[in-house]
């Protein structure tokens, strides 16, 4: 965990609300990340948490309020004509794109290219640097995520676990300064997750700002500095994960947390 009380807001979310059709998926969520914070969603499936991400991203789009990276607003800026909101242009959001990474439950490799390829395309699309200093940079990150030696595999010879440490080296390869993890280890077999939450640990101590959603409740408690409890598109819980787990506030959470009570949330 780390030591964020004086550091800036990098996200801000404030008051978004999102409709599919008639479904409210999510119900005036507000909270912010401040930078270096490790901010860990849980809840059940559908209360809202990948969406959520989805918004901060801007693969979803959001009807109401506004969201905010490193200060810059996200997806929408006020028009000129009665301060109505205006859909940003696709090379405004792609700069945003730049500044928050994400990485999702399925790898999105590039079947065809090998490691180092798939760290190196965004770079060399987005960076205006030598293809030299870029592979050199991309081979450092695999040599980070513990995957130096797989730089020439083609993703049909990785396991799921190698796989997703690729795809969080490619995000890394775009200098973000947010990763958003959705649910990175809900497809890998268990002897593969630890693999994959090990270099998540690991991004935490060096002081990356990150919002996980997951449903690996020991690893929540364990690396998060606060944990948000979302349930039907609201936030039910907000605080440190410890305190949380020992002391929940709704009935909804304490239900939550007593389908993983058994050892897995037992005292470290």
């Amino acid at each position: 965990m780390n030591d964020v009380a004086a550091t800036r807001p990098m996200i801000q979310v404030q008051k978004v609300s999102k409709w599919f059709g008639d479904l409210r998926v999510l119900d005036e969520i507000s909270f912010d990340v401040r930078e270096g914070e490790v901010v860990v969603m849980v809840g059940p499936s559908g209360s809202g948490k990948s969406t959520l991400l989805r918004c901060i991203n801007f693969l979803e789009e959001f009807q109401q309020g506004c969201i905010y990276v490193d200060g810059k607003p996200v997806g929408y800026r006020k028009g000129a004509e009665h301060g109505k909101r205006v859909r940003q242009s696709e090379a405004e959001i792609s700069r945003l794109r730049m500044t928050a990474g994400m990485v999702f439950q399925n790898y999105n490799l590039f079947p065809h290219r090998t490691a180092l390829d798939n760290v190196m395309m965004g770079p060399l699309m987005f960076h205006q640097r030598g293809k030299a200093e870029i592979r050199d940079e991309c081979m450092a990150l695999l040599e980070k995520v513990g995957l130096a030696d797989k730089a020439s595999a083609y993703p049909s010879r990785l396991s799921g676990g190698q796989q997703q440490r690729i795809a969080i080296a490619r995000s890394l390869a775009m200098h973000p300064k947010v990763i958003l993890f959705d649910e990175v280890t809900s497809a890998l077999d268990p002897e593969l997750v630890d693999e994959v939450l090990r270099t998540i640990r690991d991004l935490s101590k060096e002081g990356m700002t990150m919002i996980i959603v997951t449903h690996e409740m020991q690893f929540a408690r364990d690396v998060a500095d606060r944990l948000l409890f979302f349930y039907q598109g609201k936030i039910l819980e907000d605080g440190n994960p410890r305190e949380v787990f020992a002391n929940p506030t709704t009935e909804r959470f304490k239900a939550f947390v007593r389908r993983f009570s058994q050892g897995h949330l037992a005292a470290a």
